[in-house]
């Protein structure tokens, strides 16, 4: 085979291989399933706490086990882009700044309050809770580091979103009484999701000049050597009772790896809009399992809880959808 003939096979494979993934059957069930590991989370880590037998007044386990899964992750996210780039990723000496700062953002705050807040509120309130992080990062995006312009697509999808967390913590009566809210439970998840917020901000400006598998990777890694060092400096500590809490622990490791990676391959050949779009199953898929594996279908099915879930799902299709732009 001469050179012209190994340069058409090689763009008619890239060819092919772009085709793939941009087939919409392939979008949409590459994004079920990362929606799906995703969704996951909350009930996987609620039976995280079952498993290593954490109870939820044990602060400093708790981040110990964040610590422990987010090192497997990032060691995981580092292997898979490695795999898929066919050579080893290693950061820039100029991008380890970078790193530590989505490290301390992305990984140690968001988790601190994340695993703090699935100790204290159920897999589906914080599933939906959860979600509200997509319309804080539209926030960050316009109002604190605008690079983006607020319109009103954008404006009514955050606003239906809102109302979505509002009616899952038992509407504004509730919310006045304070009755509806702890600050250890869904005032964690809050606050996990003001982090999430500004991490994806921190990541889109970030990725301009880095590579975006590399940067998450290994700020997963560093993350979660400093909530490992925390959380034993704090006296926590993990207890492998059984076989189930190593898979346990391998499986929330996946999530963030196996997702992350996917949706980037995504990203990689589409438009933005067509795969963020299909976020709206995110929460679905997190009230659905936390139903499903931690009993939680009363609350999951009853009419608050899907009223809440179909206006954030709505929010969240609102905000990625693509049309004409207007200023709000």
């Amino acid at each position: 085979m001469n050179g012209t003939d190994q340069g058409q096979t090689g763009v008619m494979a890239q060819a092919e291989k772009q085709t793939v993934w941009t087939r919409y059957s392939v979008v949409f069930l590459t994004a079920l399933f990362c929606c799906v590991l995703w969704g996951s989370a909350s009930p996987a880590i609620k039976i995280a706490y079952q498993l290593f037998q954490i109870p939820a007044t044990d602060t400093a386990s708790r981040i110990l086990l964040a610590g422990a899964r987010f090192v497997l992750a990032g060691v995981m996210t580092i292997v898979f882009g490695s795999l898929i780039s066919r050579k080893l990723l290693i950061p820039r000496k100029e991008s380890w700044g970078n790193i530590g700062i989505l490290a301390l953002v992305q990984t140690v705050g968001q988790y601190y309050f994340f695993f703090m807040a699935l100790a204290n509120t159920s897999g589906v309130r914080g599933s939906i809770i959860n979600a509200s992080g997509n319309f804080i990062a539209i926030l960050f995006a316009v109002y604190v580091f605008r690079f983006e312009k607020m319109t009103v697509r954008k404006l009514v999808g955050c606003i239906v979103g809102f109302i979505g967390i509002v009616t899952i913590l038992g509407g504004p009566s509730a919310l006045a009484s304070g009755g509806a809210v702890t600050l250890a439970g869904e005032g964690a998840m809050l606050a996990a999701d003001l982090f999430y917020g500004a991490s994806g901000c921190l990541i889109k400006i970030f990725s301009k000049k880095e590579n975006p598998v590399v940067l998450s990777g290994y700020q997963f890694a560093l993350g979660g050597v400093v909530l490992c060092a925390v959380g034993a400096a704090m006296g926590g500590q993990l207890h492998f009772y059984s076989q189930g809490c190593l898979w346990n622990l391998l499986y929330l490791g996946f999530i963030s790896a196996g997702a992350y990676t996917l949706w980037g391959v995504l990203l990689k050949y589409n438009p933005v809009s067509r795969v963020s779009i299909l976020g709206f199953m995110n929460p679905v898929m997190g009230v659905l399992l936390s139903a499903l594996f931690l009993g939680e279908g009363k609350e999951a099915f009853s009419l608050t809880g899907l009223i809440a879930l179909l206006l954030v799902s709505a929010g969240i299709v609102i905000v990625n959808r693509k049309g004409k732009e207007r200023t709000a």
